[in-house]
C-alpha cells in the first residue's frame, strides 16, 4: 500500500507547533491524572508487582445504544465486547441491558518498550518514555488487523514516517478484484471521510504496512484489513504526535496470556488462534507448567485450563 500527504510548508510547520502543545499538554496532563490515579480510559500505571492493569466494569445499555456504541465509548473493539457479553444483542442490547465492559488486561509477555501489537488479542499496547521521577504508564487500545490471507505480519520493527491527511493508492489487488467487480477503484484516494487510511497514518519498516486510522470503525475489534493496522480516529490522533520516528513496534502472536495479581494470585486469558488450530495436549502441559513454575507450590487445575483453551473467548479466568 503506497500513500503520500499534500500540504504546505506552512501548514506542516503549523501543525508541528500544534503537535508539540499537544504534546506537552499530554505530558502535563498524564503527571497530574496519574498522581490521582484518574488517568483516561485505556491508560494505566504499570504495576509494581505483577503484569495486570484495569477492571472488568458494567454499564447499562439506553434505548439508542448498539453494542458497538457502547465498545467504542469505553476502548474496546468488536470481538471484545462480543465475547464479553454473548447473549447480548450486537445492534439491539435493548434499554437497560447490562452490558460488561472487558476493561481488564494482562500485559503482553514481551519488552515494555515502545509499541506492542498482539495480533491474536486485537489490541495495541504503547508503553511511552517518561521523564524522571514520572510514572511510567501504559496505554491500550482495539485495533483491526489482516484477514484471512492477508495476515498481519509479525516480528519487531520500527516507525518510520508520519502523515497527516494521507492520500491513498489501492495497490494491484484491491484494484484487480474491483475490475474483476466491474466496479475499478480512483487511482488515487484524496484525504477525506472517503479515505480508507483515515486522518492519520504511522508507516512502519516493512514495505507497505502501517497503522492507521479508518473510515470503518466498525471494523476495530476484527480480523477486516489487508494486514495493516487500524485504529479508531480519535485512538491513532491520541498518539501520532507522541509516537517518535524510529519507536520501536513489536508483532506478536500470543492467544495465551498468564496473568499474575499483585499478591501473586495466577489467571489465564485464551482467544482464537490466529491460524485457527486448536490448542492441542503439548500447549497445554506447556501452560500448566509455565503456571506450576511461577506459583511453584502445588499443581494447577488441569480441567480448570483445558476449558480456558477449549472456550479461548478471552475472558480473564482465576485459577483455583
Amino acid at each position: 500500500m503506497t500513500t503520500t500527504t499534500h500540504h504546505p510548508a506552512d501548514r506542516r510547520l503549523k501543525r508541528s507547533c500544534l503537535g508539540s502543545l499537544a504534546v506537552s499538554a499530554w505530558l502535563l496532563m498524564t503527571s497530574a491524572l496519574a498522581s490521582a490515579s484518574e488517568l483516561p480510559k485505556g491508560h494505566f500505571l504499570l504495576p509494581e508487582t505483577g503484569n495486570m492493569v484495569g477492571e472488568n466494569y458494567t454499564v447499562t445499555a439506553s434505548n439508542e445504544d448498539t453494542l458497538l456504541d457502547i465498545a467504542r465509548a469505553h476502548n474496546v473493539g468488536y470481538e471484545e465486547i462480543r465475547m464479553a457479553n454473548p447473549d447480548v444483542s450486537i445492534w439491539v442490547p435493548g434499554e437497560g441491558t447490562e452490558v460488561t465492559i472487558p476493561g481488564q488486561f494482562i500485559l503482553p509477555d514481551a519488552p515494555r518498550t515502545g509499541i506492542v501489537i498482539n495480533v491474536a488479542e486485537l489490541r495495541l499496547y504503547y508503553y511511552p518514555e517518561v521523564a524522571s521521577g514520572e510514572p511510567a504508564v501504559v496505554e491500550t487500545y482495539p485495533i483491526g488487523i489482516g484477514r484471512d490471507a492477508y495476515n498481519t505480519p509479525l516480528g519487531i520493527t520500527k516507525t518510520t514516517m508520519r502523515l497527516e491527511n494521507p492520500a491513498w493508492y489501492p495497490p494491484a489487488s484491491i484494484r484487480r478484484e474491483a475490475a474483476e467487480r466491474g466496479d475499478p477503484p480512483p487511482a488515487v484516494v484524496p484525504p477525506g471521510p472517503d479515505n480508507p487510511l483515515g486522518q492519520f497514518a504511522i508507516l512502519l519498516d516493512i514495505p507497505g504496512y502501517l497503522i492507521h486510522g479508518t473510515n470503518q470503525p466498525d471494523g476495530i475489534g476484527m480480523r477486516a484489513s489487508r494486514g495493516c493496522i487500524r485504529m479508531h480516529g480519535d485512538d491513532i490522533e491520541s498518539i501520532f504526535w507522541r509516537v517518535p520516528v524510529g519507536t520501536q513496534v513489536n508483532i506478536i502472536d500470543a492467544p495465551i496470556k498468564l496473568g499474575w495479581g499483585e499478591q501473586g494470585n495466577a489467571y489465564i486469558q485464551a482467544f482464537a488462534s490466529t491460524d485457527e488450530q486448536a490448542f492441542g495436549m503439548d500447549t497445554l502441559l506447556n501452560v500448566i507448567g509455565l503456571i506450576e513454575e511461577h506459583n511453584g507450590q502445588g499443581s494447577a487445575n488441569y480441567e480448570q485450563v483445558s476449558r480456558v483453551l477449549e472456550e479461548a473467548n478471552g475472558q480473564i479466568v482465576p485459577l483455583s
